[in-house]
């Protein structure tokens, strides 16, 4: 088996769901199933956040013009329909079917068509960051996949190739990483250490360390994060292989 993992950063005003997510930092959005057909897709999302954060959330989910995984930028009048299963003050969970056009595509229908059946997904969604994780047979035409989706994203999104390695079955879950960070990870870790990001206090803040790399905020706020969380596991990973299984006496 294959994963592809790969992130869409939206431009402001091209997706509802990223201009909401972008006015509430400290809030997530990630998937807890996801299923496609040819016609259809259906998931159910978990959101964390505050109490206005999962607010703005649910409203966005609910009165956009079209559904929030729909690649289009115009409504094409796709039947959508979504339901809140559960609003708590930190915590949404919301169920969403979509049936789909010939205008509005989305990363499921796509990879459908060029990756084969069988595939599982994994999605993120933070600011303005999307990131897809996709397990597939590795049979698939990759290449021809990446080139409709960016054709199909368009000026709306940049997309940004975070890994594409085999994967296996794994005793320590899903969650699991691979074992190297992006190229794009690696220079946002890099600069930070370099420029005192991680100091005591700090040389540099998030917002100056973004202006010196000409990048915007967000996105060296999403590589950081993405690169802290996986060193953050492989440590992790390393002290439970180290004291390895418990043996009865």
């Amino acid at each position: 088996m294959r994963e592809l993992v790969f992130a869409l950063e939206y431009e402001p005003g091209c997706n509802k769901v990223a201009d909401t997510l972008a006015t509430h930092h400290d809030a997530r959005i990630r998937s807890l199933s996801l299923h496609a057909t040819t016609e259809r897709l259906w998931r159910v999302d978990y959101a964390t956040g505050t109490p206005d954060a999962l607010t703005d959330i649910e409203d966005a989910f609910l009165t956009a013009d079209y559904y929030a995984d729909c690649l289009a930028t115009e409504y094409y009048g796709a039947t959508q329909s979504t339901q809140v299963l559960d609003h708590t003050d930190d915590t949404l969970v919301l169920y969403s079917y979509w049936e789909r056009t010939p205008d509005c595509s989305s990363v499921p229908h796509i990879a459908r068509e060029h990756l084969g059946d069988g595939l599982l997904f994994d999605t993120r969604h933070e600011s303005r960051h999307y990131t897809w994780r996709i397990i597939h047979s590795g049979d698939g035409d990759v290449a021809t996949f990446f080139a409709e989706l960016d054709d199909a994203v368009g000026d709306c999104a940049h997309m940004e190739m975070l890994r594409t390695a085999d994967t296996s079955v794994s005793t320590h879950g899903a969650d699991d990483e691979a074992s190297e960070l992006s190229p794009e990870q690696e220079a946002a870790l890099r600069a930070a250490v370099e420029h005192g990001y991680y100091q005591s206090p700090r040389a540099i803040d998030v917002g100056e360390l973004a202006e010196h790399l000409d990048v915007p905020r967000s996105t060296l706020t999403y590589r950081l994060r993405r690169a802290e969380e996986h060193l953050a596991k492989q440590h992790v990973s390393r002290e439970q292989m180290a004291d390895g299984p418990s043996t009865p006496v």
